[in-house]
Protein backbone atom coordinates (compact mmCIF):
# COMPACT_ATOMS: atom_id res chain seq x y z
CA UNK A 1 0.00 0.00 0.00
CA UNK A 2 1.61 3.50 -1.50
CA UNK A 3 1.96 6.18 1.76
CA UNK A 4 0.99 9.19 0.65
CA UNK A 5 3.03 10.07 4.46
CA UNK A 6 5.98 9.35 5.45
CA UNK A 7 7.96 11.02 8.52
CA UNK A 8 11.14 9.81 9.82
CA UNK A 9 13.09 11.05 12.58
CA UNK A 10 11.19 13.94 13.57
CA UNK A 11 11.80 16.45 15.60
CA UNK A 12 10.67 20.13 16.30
CA UNK A 13 12.02 22.17 19.65
CA UNK A 14 10.74 25.37 20.83
CA UNK A 15 14.28 26.68 22.60
CA UNK A 16 15.42 24.02 24.61
CA UNK A 17 12.01 22.40 24.76
CA UNK A 18 11.02 19.43 22.28
CA UNK A 19 7.41 19.69 20.47
CA UNK A 20 8.31 16.41 18.99
CA UNK A 21 10.73 14.32 19.17
CA UNK A 22 12.09 11.10 17.01
CA UNK A 23 8.49 10.39 15.24
CA UNK A 24 7.67 8.15 12.82
CA UNK A 25 4.44 8.10 10.89
CA UNK A 26 2.88 6.27 7.92
CA UNK A 27 -0.19 7.66 5.99
CA UNK A 28 -1.04 5.34 3.51
CA UNK A 29 -3.60 5.31 0.72
CA UNK A 30 -7.16 4.63 1.62
CA UNK A 31 -6.92 4.84 5.31
CA UNK A 32 -8.19 7.03 7.81
CA UNK A 33 -5.72 7.89 10.79
CA UNK A 34 -6.89 8.78 13.57
CA UNK A 35 -4.12 11.17 15.59
CA UNK A 36 -5.38 11.30 19.73
CA UNK A 37 -3.54 12.91 22.86
CA UNK A 38 -3.66 15.45 25.05
CA UNK A 39 -3.73 19.57 24.65
CA UNK A 40 0.14 20.68 24.12
CA UNK A 41 1.02 16.45 23.46
CA UNK A 42 2.20 17.93 19.79
CA UNK A 43 -0.92 16.84 17.02
CA UNK A 44 -1.13 20.58 15.72
CA UNK A 45 2.50 20.84 15.71
CA UNK A 46 2.76 17.32 13.53
CA UNK A 47 0.08 18.71 11.39
CA UNK A 48 2.31 22.09 11.15
CA UNK A 49 5.45 20.25 10.07
CA UNK A 50 3.45 17.90 7.48
CA UNK A 51 2.55 20.85 6.07
CA UNK A 52 5.75 22.68 5.66
CA UNK A 53 4.73 25.62 8.40
CA UNK A 54 6.96 25.08 10.64
CA UNK A 55 11.31 24.59 10.58
CA UNK A 56 12.16 21.03 11.87
CA UNK A 57 15.22 20.27 14.21
CA UNK A 58 15.67 16.58 12.75
CA UNK A 59 14.36 14.07 10.60
CA UNK A 60 12.89 14.03 7.30
CA UNK A 61 8.70 14.45 5.85
CA UNK A 62 7.34 12.55 2.50
CA UNK A 63 4.49 13.89 0.98
CA UNK A 64 3.32 11.65 -2.11
CA UNK A 65 7.14 10.14 -1.86
CA UNK A 66 8.88 13.53 -2.27
CA UNK A 67 11.04 14.96 0.14
CA UNK A 68 9.29 18.03 1.70
CA UNK A 69 10.86 20.06 4.10
CA UNK A 70 12.44 23.38 4.98
CA UNK A 71 14.59 23.37 1.74
CA UNK A 72 11.73 22.62 -0.38
CA UNK A 73 11.70 25.03 -3.05
CA UNK A 74 8.36 27.33 -3.51
CA UNK A 75 7.29 25.18 -6.82
CA UNK A 76 7.23 22.20 -5.16
CA UNK A 77 5.74 23.67 -1.92
CA UNK A 78 2.98 24.84 -4.03
CA UNK A 79 2.49 21.73 -6.44
CA UNK A 80 2.59 19.36 -3.18
CA UNK A 81 -0.08 21.38 -1.60
CA UNK A 82 -1.43 21.82 -3.91
CA UNK A 83 -2.57 18.00 -3.38
CA UNK A 84 -3.59 18.73 0.38
CA UNK A 85 -7.40 20.07 1.72
CA UNK A 86 -6.68 21.56 5.55
CA UNK A 87 -9.30 21.98 7.51
CA UNK A 88 -9.00 23.47 10.80
CA UNK A 89 -11.38 24.62 14.11
CA UNK A 90 -12.13 27.89 13.01
CA UNK A 91 -13.77 28.66 9.81
CA UNK A 92 -11.24 31.31 7.54
CA UNK A 93 -13.71 32.51 5.07
CA UNK A 94 -14.62 36.55 5.53
CA UNK A 95 -17.96 37.08 7.25
CA UNK A 96 -19.86 38.70 4.39
CA UNK A 97 -18.66 36.21 1.62
CA UNK A 98 -21.66 33.97 0.01
CA UNK A 99 -20.85 30.26 -0.29
CA UNK A 100 -20.68 30.99 -4.09
CA UNK A 101 -18.06 33.32 -3.82
CA UNK A 102 -15.68 31.17 -1.39
CA UNK A 103 -15.76 28.96 -4.13
CA UNK A 104 -14.57 31.59 -6.75
CA UNK A 105 -11.70 32.58 -4.19
CA UNK A 106 -11.20 28.62 -3.98
CA UNK A 107 -11.06 28.44 -7.94
CA UNK A 108 -7.93 31.25 -7.67
CA UNK A 109 -6.09 29.65 -5.75
CA UNK A 110 -5.77 25.74 -6.70
CA UNK A 111 -5.62 25.00 -10.57
CA UNK A 112 -7.71 21.76 -9.81
CA UNK A 113 -10.35 24.02 -8.84
CA UNK A 114 -13.85 21.49 -9.26
CA UNK A 115 -16.82 24.12 -9.26
CA UNK A 116 -19.32 21.48 -10.32
CA UNK A 117 -17.88 19.14 -7.58
CA UNK A 118 -18.10 22.25 -5.11
CA UNK A 119 -21.46 22.72 -6.10
CA UNK A 120 -22.25 19.11 -5.76
CA UNK A 121 -20.91 18.94 -1.66
CA UNK A 122 -22.77 21.88 -1.07
CA UNK A 123 -26.19 20.56 -1.91
CA UNK A 124 -25.16 17.19 -0.45
CA UNK A 125 -24.41 18.69 2.93
CA UNK A 126 -27.65 20.72 2.87
CA UNK A 127 -25.56 24.42 2.47
CA UNK A 128 -27.29 27.15 0.31
CA UNK A 129 -24.67 28.43 -2.36
CA UNK A 130 -26.20 31.80 -1.80
CA UNK A 131 -25.97 32.47 2.16
CA UNK A 132 -23.41 34.38 4.02
CA UNK A 133 -20.62 32.52 5.45
CA UNK A 134 -21.58 34.29 8.99
CA UNK A 135 -25.22 33.18 9.08
CA UNK A 136 -23.90 30.07 9.15
CA UNK A 137 -23.64 27.81 12.55
CA UNK A 138 -20.84 26.30 13.84
CA UNK A 139 -21.45 22.51 12.31
CA UNK A 140 -22.51 24.30 8.88
CA UNK A 141 -19.42 26.64 8.76
CA UNK A 142 -17.60 23.39 9.27
CA UNK A 143 -19.03 21.49 6.31
CA UNK A 144 -18.34 24.35 4.42
CA UNK A 145 -14.68 24.58 5.25
CA UNK A 146 -14.77 20.28 4.45
CA UNK A 147 -16.39 20.78 1.13
CA UNK A 148 -14.02 23.61 -0.08
CA UNK A 149 -10.97 21.38 0.87
CA UNK A 150 -12.45 18.44 -1.49
CA UNK A 151 -13.35 20.45 -4.25
CA UNK A 152 -9.92 20.47 -5.29
CA UNK A 153 -9.66 16.91 -5.48
CA UNK A 154 -6.80 16.34 -2.41
CA UNK A 155 -5.59 12.80 -2.40
CA UNK A 156 -4.73 14.09 1.55
CA UNK A 157 -7.05 15.66 3.73
CA UNK A 158 -6.00 16.92 7.04
CA UNK A 159 -8.36 17.92 9.89
CA UNK A 160 -7.01 19.60 13.32
CA UNK A 161 -9.89 19.44 15.63
CA UNK A 162 -12.46 19.98 13.12
CA UNK A 163 -15.57 18.84 15.10
CA UNK A 164 -15.22 20.26 18.40
CA UNK A 165 -17.67 21.97 19.42
CA UNK A 166 -20.43 20.58 17.41
CA UNK A 167 -23.14 18.61 18.66
CA UNK A 168 -23.52 14.85 18.14
CA UNK A 169 -26.03 14.93 15.06
CA UNK A 170 -23.64 17.98 13.38
CA UNK A 171 -20.33 15.79 13.74
CA UNK A 172 -22.39 12.70 12.21
CA UNK A 173 -23.73 14.94 9.21
CA UNK A 174 -19.39 15.85 8.91
CA UNK A 175 -18.29 11.62 8.98
CA UNK A 176 -20.80 11.34 6.94
CA UNK A 177 -19.28 13.90 4.57
CA UNK A 178 -15.64 12.39 5.06
CA UNK A 179 -17.21 8.83 4.01
CA UNK A 180 -18.90 9.85 1.14
CA UNK A 181 -15.48 11.08 -0.30
CA UNK A 182 -12.63 8.63 0.43
CA UNK A 183 -11.46 6.16 -2.37
CA UNK A 184 -8.50 3.83 -2.20
CA UNK A 185 -5.98 6.02 -3.48
CA UNK A 186 -6.87 9.21 -0.63
CA UNK A 187 -6.29 9.51 2.87
CA UNK A 188 -7.23 11.70 5.62
CA UNK A 189 -5.50 12.65 9.25
CA UNK A 190 -7.82 13.71 11.56
CA UNK A 191 -6.61 15.08 14.76
CA UNK A 192 -9.49 14.67 17.54
CA UNK A 193 -10.50 14.95 21.45
CA UNK A 194 -13.82 13.09 20.49
CA UNK A 195 -12.44 9.57 20.23
CA UNK A 196 -15.97 8.47 19.55
CA UNK A 197 -15.74 10.24 16.27
CA UNK A 198 -12.47 8.15 15.48
CA UNK A 199 -14.60 4.90 16.70
CA UNK A 200 -16.51 5.46 13.81
CA UNK A 201 -14.47 6.08 11.16
CA UNK A 202 -11.03 5.43 11.72
CA UNK A 203 -8.61 2.81 9.83
CA UNK A 204 -5.67 3.66 12.33
CA UNK A 205 -5.25 5.28 15.74
CA UNK A 206 -2.07 6.96 16.81
CA UNK A 207 -1.74 8.61 19.91
CA UNK A 208 0.97 11.29 20.88
CA UNK A 209 2.21 11.95 24.26
CA UNK A 210 4.69 14.80 24.99
CA UNK A 211 5.98 14.74 20.85
CA UNK A 212 6.28 11.22 20.60
CA UNK A 213 4.57 8.66 19.16
CA UNK A 214 3.37 6.40 21.95
CA UNK A 215 0.83 3.92 20.17
CA UNK A 216 -0.05 3.18 16.12
CA UNK A 217 -2.37 0.80 16.28
CA UNK A 218 -4.96 -0.78 13.84
CA UNK A 219 -8.23 0.85 15.13
CA UNK A 220 -10.50 -2.69 14.52
CA UNK A 221 -7.98 -4.58 16.72
CA UNK A 222 -9.03 -2.23 19.59
CA UNK A 223 -12.52 -2.05 18.86
CA UNK A 224 -13.37 -5.63 18.13
CA UNK A 225 -10.63 -7.74 19.63
CA UNK A 226 -9.08 -5.90 22.76
CA UNK A 227 -11.30 -5.43 26.06
CA UNK A 228 -11.11 -4.82 29.30
CA UNK A 229 -11.27 -7.22 32.67
CA UNK A 230 -12.65 -6.03 35.66
CA UNK A 231 -11.03 -7.69 38.25
CA UNK A 232 -12.09 -7.83 41.90
CA UNK A 233 -9.02 -8.36 44.81
CA UNK A 234 -9.27 -12.13 44.65
CA UNK A 235 -8.85 -12.59 40.99
CA UNK A 236 -6.38 -10.16 39.92
CA UNK A 237 -3.38 -12.85 40.94
CA UNK A 238 -5.43 -15.46 38.62
CA UNK A 239 -5.33 -12.73 35.68
CA UNK A 240 -1.63 -12.08 35.88
CA UNK A 241 -1.37 -16.26 35.79
CA UNK A 242 -3.43 -16.52 33.00
CA UNK A 243 -1.38 -14.20 30.89
CA UNK A 244 1.84 -15.31 32.22
CA UNK A 245 0.75 -19.05 31.16
CA UNK A 246 -0.12 -17.57 27.68
CA UNK A 247 3.28 -16.31 27.16
CA UNK A 248 2.10 -12.54 27.22
CA UNK A 249 3.87 -11.20 30.03
CA UNK A 250 2.53 -8.84 32.53
CA UNK A 251 -0.58 -6.79 30.94
CA UNK A 252 -1.09 -2.79 31.59
CA UNK A 253 -3.20 -2.24 34.67
CA UNK A 254 -5.35 0.75 36.22
CA UNK A 255 -5.91 0.47 39.44
CA UNK A 256 -9.59 1.99 40.74
CA UNK A 257 -11.25 2.16 44.21
CA UNK A 258 -12.89 -1.24 43.79
CA UNK A 259 -11.19 -3.06 41.25
CA UNK A 260 -8.14 -3.26 38.87
CA UNK A 261 -8.98 -3.12 35.05
CA UNK A 262 -6.77 -5.01 32.99
CA UNK A 263 -6.28 -4.29 29.39
CA UNK A 264 -6.66 -7.68 26.95
CA UNK A 265 -5.27 -7.80 23.68
CA UNK A 266 -7.80 -11.01 23.02
CA UNK A 267 -10.84 -10.48 25.05
CA UNK A 268 -12.18 -13.79 23.57
CA UNK A 269 -9.41 -16.13 24.11
CA UNK A 270 -9.33 -15.07 28.13
CA UNK A 271 -13.13 -15.18 28.28
CA UNK A 272 -12.71 -18.76 27.13
CA UNK A 273 -10.31 -19.51 29.97
CA UNK A 274 -11.61 -17.32 32.87
CA UNK A 275 -15.22 -17.05 32.30
CA UNK A 276 -15.83 -15.94 35.70
CA UNK A 277 -14.09 -12.47 35.23
CA UNK A 278 -16.32 -9.66 34.04
CA UNK A 279 -15.00 -8.34 30.61
CA UNK A 280 -16.06 -5.60 27.92
CA UNK A 281 -15.13 -4.28 24.80
CA UNK A 282 -12.72 -1.96 24.68
CA UNK A 283 -13.05 1.97 23.18
CA UNK A 284 -9.88 4.48 21.77
CA UNK A 285 -10.14 6.38 25.02
CA UNK A 286 -10.19 3.68 27.43
CA UNK A 287 -7.00 2.23 25.39
CA UNK A 288 -5.16 5.45 25.50
CA UNK A 289 -6.25 5.87 29.42
CA UNK A 290 -4.47 2.35 29.44
CA UNK A 291 -1.11 3.42 27.72
CA UNK A 292 -0.42 6.84 29.35
CA UNK A 293 -1.92 6.00 32.95
CA UNK A 294 -1.46 2.26 33.30
CA UNK A 295 1.12 0.40 34.67
CA UNK A 296 2.39 -2.79 35.86
CA UNK A 297 2.19 -4.88 39.08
Amino acid sequence: MENLVSIKGLSKRFGQEYALRDVDLDIPAGCVVGLVGANGAGKTTLIRAILGLTPLAAGTVELFGERFDNHASSEQAARLKGRVGVVFDTCPFMTEQSLFSVGRMMAAAYPNWNEERYRELLEFSGLVGGKLTKELSRGMSMKLQICAALAHEPQLLILDEATAGLDPLARDEVLDLLKANMSDDRAILMSSHITSDLDKIADIVVGIDQGRIVFNVDKDQVTDRMGVAHCRADQLSDVLAFFVQAGEGQPLLLHREYSTDVLLPDRFTFVAAMPQVDVERINIEEYMQFVLRGGQR
